[in-house]
């Protein structure tokens, strides 16, 4: 398990019943980017279904290739925009106002991902 990936966990399994609070694995999520995230990637789905139609039908390697490519970087683009979401709304909420010195690590964390 990467660093990030520990940290993640570490956030996402924070005791918050005892407090009345849902994990946030229980609660439902919609933010402004989901119904975006939903077209992208049923954009990406239709896409993928012709990247078939274009294997069964024997078209080049190099076609399929490139089409495969654009594919994974839509995917790729959407679990994107999806985390650094969740960062931006659902970290702040269970973090919660910090004084400005307390913020840093937070901060630092959410500007890193944006490299993953």
């Amino acid at each position: 398990m990467s660093a990030t990936e520990t940290a993640f966990e570490s956030i996402l399994s924070y005791p918050l019943q005892g407090i009345g609070i849902k994990p946030m694995s229980e609660q439902a999520h919609v933010h402004e980017t989901h119904p975006e995230i939903v077209k992208r990637l049923k954009r990406a789905d239709g896409h993928l279904k012709s990247i078939i139609e274009m294997i069964e039908a024997g078209r080049p390697c190099l076609d399929i290739a490139q089409q495969l490519h654009a594919v994974e970087k839509a995917v790729c683009q959407a679990k994107r925009t999806l985390i650094q979401d969740h960062l931006d709304h659902c970290l702040e909420d269970v973090v919660g106002p910090l004084a400005r010195d307390q913020r840093r690590s937070i901060d630092e964390f959410k500007e890193i991902t944006k490299y993953l």
